[in-house]
């Protein structure tokens, strides 16, 4: 039976997104990037769950098949729908990191200070693939501590069982409307357009 997946809503209006998000994305990228990018992950996620519905399991193979092609794109349009909803959850704030402060005890615990995660965060953030994205997760399977991961597309370089809670898009589109090719202008305005309280929020909901 197919799963009905659907656009998760944003912390505030498409209207306010683009008064919200002025210092870090285009107030028409706020637009094409939610309604266009995220919605279409969510979209195709929908028609490949219509589609696993007929696929022939038993034509499967490790060369070419329905099913196979499905299932590999589902993996791409999970992941992509699902970092989408932690970006916009995660900006629209003023940047303040007092106001997470939960999270922000944990981030001076596993890197030092928040100065030495932001280098690190930023560095993650700039080795990325031209499509990608910079992560701050909760390794909730091993180690049970907080680590910056760089991910190529949407899933390359993900690890199993990393809880995201900060996810930076450094995909092309994210950026280039305004910044041109200046990423770690982005990534700097990204740092500084951050909600560390619906951050610190998402920390206390997976992580404690």
């Amino acid at each position: 039976m197919a799963y009905e997946w659907k656009l998760t809503p944003r912390p505030y209006t498409d209207q306010e997104a683009k008064t919200l998000l002025t210092s870090l994305i285009s107030p028409e990228t706020t637009d094409w990037h939610y309604n266009t990018h995220h919605k279409g992950y969510v979209t195709a996620l929908n028609n490949i769950e219509k589609g696993l519905e007929s696929a022939d399991r038993a034509a499967a193979n490790g060369n070419y098949s329905i099913v196979g092609e499905l299932k590999r794109r589902f993996t791409w349009n999970h992941a992509g729908a699902l970092l989408h909803d932690v970006y916009w959850e995660v900006i629209g704030g003023d940047g303040d990191p007092k106001k997470g402060a939960d999270l922000l005890k944990a981030i001076e615990r596993d890197f030092g200070s928040l100065d030495a995660w932001k280098a690190d965060f930023k560095a993650t953030g700039i080795s990325a693939k031209l499509s990608g994205w910079a992560l701050l997760v909760y390794d909730a399977l091993w180690s049970r501590r907080l680590l910056n991961v760089e991910v190529d597309e949407h899933q390359y370089g993900a690890i199993w069982g990393g809880v995201p809670l900060i996810a930076c898009d450094v995909f092309e589109h994210a950026y280039y409307h305004k910044d041109g090719p200046g990423r770690a202008k982005y990534i700097d305005n990204f740092l500084g357009n951050l909600h560390w309280g619906r951050i610190n929020d998402r920390f206390k909901k997976f992580v404690r």
